[in-house]
């Protein structure tokens, strides 16, 4: 008689984003740029000596690390999500084969996390929240970072790390032309927050000879919900917390109102509401919208 099947090893959760990180070579606009603009609340970086953490929310936020020196055209540092349990995760994926694993690391508040890396090399972090409670910051112009973005050359490769591993759940896709794709949407695997590949290649639109730091700022990028764009783009104006840089409202291929706001460096912060309102471009919505 043969035994019986052993039932797959269980995931820890990855429920959400955590954070986006991104490299700035002037701090002080920077800091109006997150504080003023964005109004999140400015505190200390566990991670970087000499980080900032900008916070929409408890537990969502952006670091911005200085650039120095850096010449790579990409402000982009890292991408980081959230999980239930941190060390479990780490033992999870050291399991399956993934390469450079950091170590497990501990803030004095609390969070645990550790970093990986995807196959086309960028950090990826997963953080154990100190706190179950996530508060938005008052006057932030969004306490929720609903799905960040990063450019992407080799979707099978990326699916391989982020689909079949990790677990995430397709979402949305769409194109300018029929024929092409260019952004590929897919919600972390237990909650409604997503990632999204910004292609690049062939197959889409962006050719990888025209990707300069100023279309990286584009395609690197994190969106923060809003209920009511009229809403929040008014406040934007009556407070004059626009930015110099700055487009939209418009509607976007999904069906979803979006406004652009952009950092000094170039980096682009997406205003988005969490329902379309109208049907998308290119490809059905296969999951739930994000919740607020």
């Amino acid at each position: 008689m043969l035994g019986a099947i052993a039932a797959p090893e269980p995931r820890p959760a990855i429920n959400g984003i955590s954070h986006l990180a991104v490299y700035a070579r002037d701090l002080a606009k920077a800091d109006h740029f997150y504080t003023h603009v964005l109004g999140a609340k400015k505190g200390m970086d566990p991670e970087h000596p000499g980080g900032v953490r900008y916070y929409l929310s408890s537990r969502q936020f952006v670091e911005i690390l200085p650039a120095g020196t850096r010449r790579n055209p990409s402000m982009l540092a890292h991408v980081a999500y959230t999980t239930s349990d941190a060390p479990a995760l780490r033992a999870w994926l050291k399991r399956r084969g993934q390469a450079e694993l950091g170590p497990i690391r501990r803030a004095t508040a609390g969070d645990i996390w550790f970093a990986t890396v995807d196959p086309e090399g960028n950090e990826v972090q997963f953080v154990q929240p100190a706190s179950d409670v996530d508060t938005p910051v008052p006057g932030s112009i969004s306490g929720r970072i609903i799905h960040v973005g990063h450019a992407v050359r080799d979707r099978a490769k990326q699916d391989g790390f982020y689909r079949q591993l990790l677990g995430f759940r397709p979402y949305w896709f769409g194109a300018f032309k029929p024929d092409k794709v260019d952004w590929v949407s897919q919600q972390t695997p237990d909650s409604r927050d997503w990632l999204e590949y910004m292609m690049i290649g062939p197959g889409s639109d962006v050719a990888e000879d025209k990707v300069d730091a100023r279309q990286l700022g584009v395609l690197n990028h994190l969106s923060l919900g809003v209920a009511n764009m009229q809403a929040a783009v008014t406040t934007l104006y009556r407070e004059d917390r626009l930015s110099p840089r700055h487009d939209g409202p418009q509607m976007g291929l999904d069906g979803k109102w979006q406004a652009n706001l952009y950092d000094p460096d170039g980096t682009r912060v997406e205003l988005m509401e969490f329902e379309p309102v109208t049907k998308p471009c290119c490809s059905p919505f296969t999951a739930e919208s994000p919740d607020r």
